[in-house]
């Protein structure tokens, strides 16, 4: 059986149901653009045909007027040139003119120029043989004085030939000048004209076919491939269902007269017979249906009064594709009236709901969220909307207590209301009544609806006057919803109509459902947003310094300012070293929340222990870049299924030494630090960055040394200060060169400055800011000694030691003092190398009224480090360190670049000073077999 699917409409026949329509050859005869098109391609052919053959007659009639043409131009031009008489009259006329005959013949492009006496010999001659010969040929009328040319056919084929006489000075005849020249020779020059002219023919040719068969693919588009007889038939059966079809249709003219209507159309609008050709204004239409059908604009599904018809008008122009007019159909949809006005109420619910979802829940702020909801009901659903909310949701707290024992509600949120009203304002505490709607809707988890809120008894039993200043203020119903997202009731909305509008039905139920359904899960996630973000707060703030240390080289101010979308991982440290140098420390974990605060006290801590260790700055941030490395790798291993959270951090290392005001700093990813000069100059130095802590890779960190002048500031921060979404990191650099530019400012007042000019409203990262002026411990609170390698240099320096501490007017403390100086000299020179030397520090704390710290150091040129022992009560020795442990508040070693430093340190406050009897005993005392 054949394919039914690659059956084809054959013209003849109307075409079926479901029949495609045949998309044939452009030539196929059964089409009338077929016809057309071979019609007019058989017209341009013999139209080219005859051309070329006009063409060809006239080159060949051209080709023997121009032999004709050119043998006598020739002939005649050499007969008269100069000179040819005297080389005729010369004694070898031959040897003159033979070379003058070949230059012309060259350049007149003939045969020959043949040159004879009028006795017939010949003097010249394209072929030399030929000179001297009596020439035979009909030149009688040339000698006697009378130019001619003929045709002739020789045995080179159709020839032409010219002959003119010469003549004396006195008018006679004395030669005879003929020049032939062959038709094929003139006939070459033509034939190369000729691929020209059928070239031309055949773009000629093809231009017009290509015309033709343009002109009959639109004909064949415009007839869609149909010919004569299926074109009537197709006419026949579009007039049937013009008139059968069930829709009104009317073509208008440009004019604005009726030019065609349907049955259908002449019911609805009641048209008279002779509607068609007059103009619509006559035809007794509603004025605004008039209106369109003469207007120039479309419409679509427009409705119109007609009689006692409701009419779906629907129109379009039919030009630039037709003649100027448009298209009309007609609908009658009274019966869909009713219909279309509720679902009008359903498309402007569904709207409305769109709206309120894109207007609901654009922060993660609870008391916002609830604001939210009620600005994107108000006026559209209803007067007025209150949102009230437990005060746990407020806080960001779980909700454990069952709806039927909630008494309380916080209001939250008021939209639509005027002066004077008589609802709870924001913020009040509404305590619940057991017959108040709301309670209802609370306990039992549903909506509770009001239409007529005069008739609700039990309600108005027990307030009676506020439900009396609700009816007073216009107010008549109201839809209490409560509020619950994962099974838990957060709260509820109240919608309100007052005055001037209906009162709350059952389908307000469903819209009132699902947006409060919407909201309550907005209002959800943002209160555990809260609850996470006050946790990550919590723990931020007690993860970073709760107070500055006590130190004496810098006077130090910072600012702290958590993100507003959550709080991120950035922190601060200030930790004093031995030798009153100071660290200064500021770092970012990447991310925000709980994890990233947790990562950012891990590393605080680790730093802080590392610092202990005096660990040269390089060496902290290559340890600190393996810890973070060891946190990634412990994290990949215990993720298992869930998502890894690969952290990232940055960190900045400085110390401060203020002996020598030498700044060594060196950085991991993070922005560099800004130097305020004492002029109030800003410059950011150019530092050495090394990767982001946890992608080292084990790689070296470089550190910059820095010389600051005192009462310099030096600011350290985080890269929230700098960037942010409005501006980019240049910007941000240059905003805080000209916070920072000015006469000398504390550091406090540097902190305020700097906050106000580029902290933004909603900051998007943590913003940490570290200001310290920088001071310089002077010479004279400082003494240094050389000692060499012998047991009794040490008396030498206790006694310098004892001068320097009168000088400082520290006699008090000179025994305790020079006891812990000679114990810790005598240890490197019994274990040490050399060189040996001793400085002693006199610090005072900045902004603190305490007497300050006294400091000793002894470094030698070894690098093994002391250990406090246990000594036996027959040892002589062994007890040094335990005194300085035990005179000191602190001690401890640090390594140098030539060797080591042993330190200690000593408060100068009386009440820490002690007795100076009984020293000796104090120590065999403290220090025996079971001491420790």
């Amino acid at each position: 059986m054949p394919d039914a699917s690659r059956t084809t409409h054959r013209p003849g026949r109307p075409r079926r149901a479901g029949e495609p329509r045949r998309r044939g050859s452009l030539l196929s005869v059964y089409s009338l653009a077929g016809q057309v098109f071979l019609l007019q391609l058989a017209v341009v052919m013999l139209l080219v045909t005859a051309a070329l053959v006009v063409l060809v007659v006239q080159a060949q009639r051209d080709v023997m007027a121009d032999a004709r043409h050119r043998t006598l131009t020739t002939a005649q031009t050499f007969a008269n040139s100069p000179g040819i008489v005297a080389a005729l009259n010369s004694a070898n006329p031959t040897a003159v003119l033979q070379p003058d005959a070949e230059a012309a013949r060259k350049a007149g492009g003939v045969d020959a120029i043949i040159v004879y006496g009028l006795n017939g010999i010949t003097l010249t001659h394209s072929d030399p043989r030929q000179i001297g010969k009596r020439v035979i040929g009909p030149y009688a009328a040339a000698a006697a004085g009378k130019p001619f040319t003929s045709t002739f056919k020789g045995s080179l084929g159709l020839s032409v030939v010219s002959a003119v006489p010469v003549r004396g000075p006195d008018g006679s005849v004395i030669a005879v000048v003929s020049v032939p020249v062959t038709v094929e020779r003139v006939q070459h020059r033509v034939d190369r004209q000729l691929p020209v002219l059928l070239g031309g023919a055949a773009v000629a040719l093809t231009v017009a076919a290509g015309g033709s068969g343009l002109v009959s693919r639109r004909l064949r588009r415009q007839t869609h491939g149909l010919g004569p007889t299926e074109m009537t038939r197709m006419y026949e059966h579009h007039d049937a269902v013009l008139h059968a079809v069930r829709e009104g249709v009317l073509i208008v003219g440009g004019d604005g007269r009726l030019l065609l209507a349907n049955d259908e159309a002449r019911r609805l609008l009641d048209l008279p017979a002779d509607a068609e050709r007059r103009h619509t204004t006559d035809l007794g239409l509603d004025e605004d249906l008039a209106g369109l059908l003469v207007s120039d604009r479309p419409a679509t599904d427009e409705v119109y009064p007609a009689a006692d018809r409701l009419l779906a008008v629907s129109k379009r122009l039919t030009a630039p594709h037709g003649p100027v007019g448009s298209v009309v159909t007609l609908r009658d949809t009274t019966e869909l009236r009713a219909l279309s006005g509720r679902a009008e109420v359903a498309r402007e619910r569904l709207q409305s709901l769109y709206d309120a979802g894109l207007r609901i829940g654009t922060t993660l702020d609870v008391k916002r969220t609830a604001e939210e909801l009620a600005e994107a009901t108000v006026t559209r659903f209803a007067d007025i909307v209150t949102v009230d909310l437990l005060d746990p949701v407020l806080r960001g707290e779980e909700i454990f207590e069952a709806p039927t024992g909630i008494t309380e509600l916080r209001r939250s949120a008021v939209a639509g209301l005027d002066a004077g009203h008589p609802l709870h304002p924001v913020r009040e505490l509404i305590r619940l009544v057991p017959a108040h709607p709301v309670s209802t809707a609370m306990a039992e988890g549903r909506p509770v609806l009001v239409r007529d809120l005069s008739v609700g008894d039990a309600w108005r039993a027990e307030q009676p006057e506020s439900t009396r200043r609700l009816l007073d203020h216009g107010i008549h119903s109201m839809l209490a919803m409560p509020l619950r997202a994962r099974g838990v009731v957060l709260g509820v909305v109240d919608f309100w109509r007052a005055q001037g509008s209906p009162s709350f039905e059952d389908e307000d139920v469903s819209f009132a459902e699902e947006l409060a359904a919407r909201a309550a899960v907005c209002i959800d996630n943002a209160r555990r947003y809260t609850r996470e973000h006050a946790m990550a707060v919590t723990l931020q703030h007690s993860l970073l310094p709760r107070a500055l240390p006590g130190q004496s080289a810098l006077d130090v101010a910072y600012r702290y300012l958590p993100a507003q979308a959550g709080v991120g991982g950035d922190w601060f440290d200030v930790i004093p070293l031995s030798g009153t140098r100071v660290a200064l420390v500021v770092g970012d974990v990447v991310g925000h929340g709980l994890h990233a605060a947790a990562t950012m006290g891990r590393l605080r801590t680790a730093v802080h222990n590392f610092a202990g260790l005096d660990m040269p700055v390089e060496e902290l941030l290559g340890r600190l870049d393996e810890l973070v490395a060891q946190i990634d790798a412990e994290e990949v291993t215990a993720a298992e299924d869930r998502q890894v959270v690969i952290t990232g951090a940055t960190c900045q290392y400085a110390v401060y030494d203020p002996t020598s005001g030498r700044l060594t700093i060196a950085t991991a990813g993070h922005p560099g630090l800004a130097v305020v000069r004492p002029d109030g100059t800003v410059d950011f130095p150019q530092l050495p960055v090394s990767p982001p802590l946890g992608l080292g890779a084990g790689l070296p960190v470089e550190t910059a040394e820095l010389t600051v002048p005192e009462d310099s500031r030096l600011v350290l921060y985080t890269d929230g200060l700098i960037e942010d979404r409005t501006r980019g990191l240049d910007a941000g650099l240059e905003a805080l060169r000209d916070a920072l530019t000015g006469l000398w400012r504390t550091p406090e007042a540097t902190c305020a400055a700097v906050m106000e000019a580029m902290r933004s409203d909603r900051p998007q990262d943590d913003i940490v800011l570290l200001v310290a002026r920088t001071r310089r411990l002077g010479p004279d609170r400082v003494a240094e000694w050389e000692v060499p390698r012998d047991p009794a240099a040490v008396a030498s320096v206790r006694t310098a030691c004892a001068r320097r501490l009168a000088e400082w007017g520290l006699e008090q403390v000179g025994f305790t003092a020079e006891l812990i100086l000679s114990e810790l000299i005598t240890n490197a020179i019994r274990y040490g190398a050399e060189p040996i030397a001793v400085r002693l520090l006199r610090t005072e704390p900045v902004g603190s009224t305490a007497a300050g710290t006294l400091i000793f150091e002894v470094a030698d040129g070894s690098s093994t480090l002391p250990r406090l022992r246990r000594a036996k009560v027959t040892d002589e020795g062994g007890r040094g360190l335990f005194l300085v442990a035990r005179f000191s508040e602190r001690w401890g070693t640090r390594y140098t670049t030539t060797g080591k430093v042993i330190w200690a340190e000593r408060s100068l406050h009386h009440d820490a000073t002690p007795e100076e009897e009984g020293l000796g005993e104090l120590a065999l005392d403290r220090w025996d077999d079971t001491a420790l």
